[in-house]
Order: structure tokens, then sequence, then C-alpha cells
């Protein structure tokens, strides 16, 4: 059971440091830089770079959820036995897989639709948008782990979102 739960938390950190530090990267660094580039290179670059960024993402968006579940029920015996710091990384979690999706299937194809025929324009658009869901996604990702690593250890987060008892 230890070796699992060893590969499982490994596999999980890992996913998470892809998927985030990738977004940090292409939302901290490439994105400043490349601004200084004209529409014909810059638009393809950032088709290029999404192209081979997005399959890692694929990977922690798959590694992620059967990782965290099977933690969360194999090595902690269900969702009643963990903190509620655990819920709070599942339900942010969710909701950055769904910005994902929406980012690779609506703008991300619509980008690389409007680069084959030499739209700049609309794949401008298409990018614009694609950055205002990176920068989301990024503010949660790294509210996420700003709760997975402290989570546990914030005594008022449990105080705050347990219902008071009578003592």
């Amino acid at each position: 059971m230890q070796t699992y739960f060893s590969l499982a938390i490994t596999l999980h950190l890992l996913a998470a440091v892809i998927w985030v530090g990738g977004m940090f990267f292409a939302y901290m660094a490439l994105r400043p830089a490349a601004q200084m580039l004209e529409p014909p290179i810059r638009l393809p670059l950032w088709s290029r770079s999404f192209a081979r960024f997005f399959p890692w993402v694929w990977m922690a968006v798959i590694l992620l959820p059967i990782t965290g579940y099977w933690m969360i029920f194999e090595a902690f015996g269900g969702f009643a036995r963990v903190g509620i710091y655990v819920h709070i990384m599942q339900a942010l979690g969710i909701i950055m897989v769904v910005i994902y999706l929406h980012i690779f299937f609506a703008p991300y194809r619509r980008m690389r639709l409007a680069l084959i025929t030499h739209d700049f324009t609309e794949a401008g658009k298409r990018l614009g948008q694609i950055r205002k869901l990176i920068a989301l996604n990024l503010s949660l990702g790294l509210i996420t782990i700003i709760v997975a690593v402290g989570g546990k250890h914030w005594g008022l987060v449990e105080i705050v979102l347990t219902p008071l008892s009578p003592r």
C-alpha cells in the first residue's frame, strides 16, 4: 500500500508541476517575450508551443484525478476521512479541467483553423481568449498548490468551514 501511495503522490505532484509550471512559463516568460513579434511570427509560435504543451496537459488532466481519487479512496478511506482542503483541491481541479477543455476545443481549435487560412486577426482574437483563460487557470492552479501544501496545517480553515457544534 505504501509503495502505491508513493507512486500516486509522485505522479500527482509531477502532473501538477508540469501543468501549472507550464502555464506559469507561458504567461510570465513566453507571452512578454513574444509580444514584440509581428502576428505572422507570434501566432504560429504560440500555436506550435501549445501543440507541444497540450499533450502534457492531457497527461496531467488524466493523471491528477486518477491519482487523487486513488489516494482519497485507497489511502485515506474516502471523502469522509479527508480534510476540507482536499475537497477544495478537488473543486478547483475540476474547474481547471473544464477551463482547459474549453481552451482546447474552442479558442485553440479556432486559432489553428484561422492560422491555416492566414487570418491573423481571427487567430489573434482567439489567442487573446486563450491568454485570459490561462491567466485564470494559472491563478486557480497556484491557489490549489497553496491549499494542497498548507491546507492540512490551517486549523482556521477547518474551524471556519465546519458547522458550529454545541460544547
